[in-house]
């Protein structure tokens, strides 16, 4: 009998087997200069990042491809996908199975009057593209940017299929296999799904230096009051409006910190009393904290360098190493927090 003659299918492959196809097919298109991108997957969990999990979940929420989409996942999971690249509204992919299939996915651009739409939406609320795409952004931006039918990803009807092999459905097991692969190449590089929908996700950021814009955010107030006081040297407490009315009132807490060092520093043991609580901030002051250290506690490096030009960290002789000030602690606490949503 021929291959096909199993009623037009195939003779079944064990997975084992698959795989070591998979991995030989690899090996001889890359001798051939073809440079494969397999998609790879440890364990089962095929995404594991914010967008590629939004990927997925925004796929599997359409009954049109629902039902159809799990055919793919064993292909995804034990290697099949031996190639996938994301190109300006196109994916590309060869798929192993019983031979190596063709698989070309359309989606069409987001139209601009939607592109604008979000833009608006998050204006002034999106100041770093890193963020973004780290997904650690507050809920409510996240869920502008992904919302089912209004948000970056694709309806059913926006997307074409087409795959080499003999099925005729127009979505086989080798095309869902493809599309989780797009969901776990994002996991790596969720910048292509901006380049897969034709839109730069720079446009998110043009107004972040809008700071009333960013101001009214309910999950950023109090990193922008944080900022304030960094860029103007001055403690803002939560009533600003009172000290934007008052002009004197405001300043006059600094000219008192000001004088207080003066009188302290000539008599340090004079009076024991008094000065049992300056020596406190003098060393909090002085405290010290590496790159390494923010890393470690989630800070970005972009961000690092925001604080250092707006004052809340400041720069030692020594490089990586800076002085922290009042307002580093709660500024470490307040950015790795907010990407939980809390």
């Amino acid at each position: 009998m021929g291959r096909y003659d199993y009623g037009g299918w195939a003779p079944y492959i064990p997975v084992a087997q698959r795989q070591r196809q998979a991995k030989q097919k690899v090996a001889a298109l890359n001798k051939k200069g073809h440079n494969c991108q397999p998609i790879t997957i440890e364990g089962r969990v095929i995404v594991k990042s914010f967008w590629g999990k939004a990927w997925c979940d925004n796929l599997e929420s359409y009954s049109d491809f629902a039902n159809r989409l799990p055919r793919g996942r064993t292909y995804a999971r034990n290697g099949s996908v031996i190639d996938l690249r994301i190109e300006a509204g196109k994916v590309k992919a060869l798929v192993s199975g019983s031979d190596v299939y063709s698989v070309e996915i359309g989606v069409q651009p987001l139209a601009a009057t939607r592109w604008g739409a979000i833009v608006k939406e998050c204006s002034g609320k999106v100041a770093s593209v890193i963020e973004l795409l780290q997904g650690r952004l507050s809920d409510a931006v996240m869920e502008t940017v992904t919302r089912r039918g209004d948000g970056l990803f694709p309806l059913p009807r926006q997307i074409s299929l087409c795959c080499s092999c003999p099925d005729a459905a127009s979505m086989c097991k080798h095309v869902a296999a493809v599309l989780y692969g797009v969901g776990a190449r994002l996991d790596d590089e969720p910048e292509l799904l901006f380049l897969l929908r034709h839109v730069e996700p720079q446009d998110l950021i043009r107004q972040a230096g809008n700071v009333p814009a960013m101001a009214h955010s309910d999950t950023q107030g109090t990193l922008d009051r944080t900022d304030l006081s960094a860029l103007f040297g001055i403690d803002l407490d939560d009533a600003s409006g009172a000290s934007t009315a008052h002009p004197p009132a405001a300043v006059a807490p600094s000219r008192k910190r000001l004088r207080q060092p003066k009188a302290v520093d000539p008599l340090p043991s004079a009076v024991p009393g008094k000065n049992t609580k300056t020596p406190t901030p003098r060393r909090e002051r002085s405290k010290t904290v590496t790159t390494a250290d923010l890393i470690a506690r989630g800070v970005a490096r972009h961000m690092i360098q925001n604080w250092i030009a707006s004052g809340v960290l400041l720069r030692t002789e020594q490089r990586g190493v800076y002085r922290t000030t009042a307002q580093t602690e709660r500024r470490i606490v307040a950015y790795a927090t907010r990407g939980a949503g809390i």
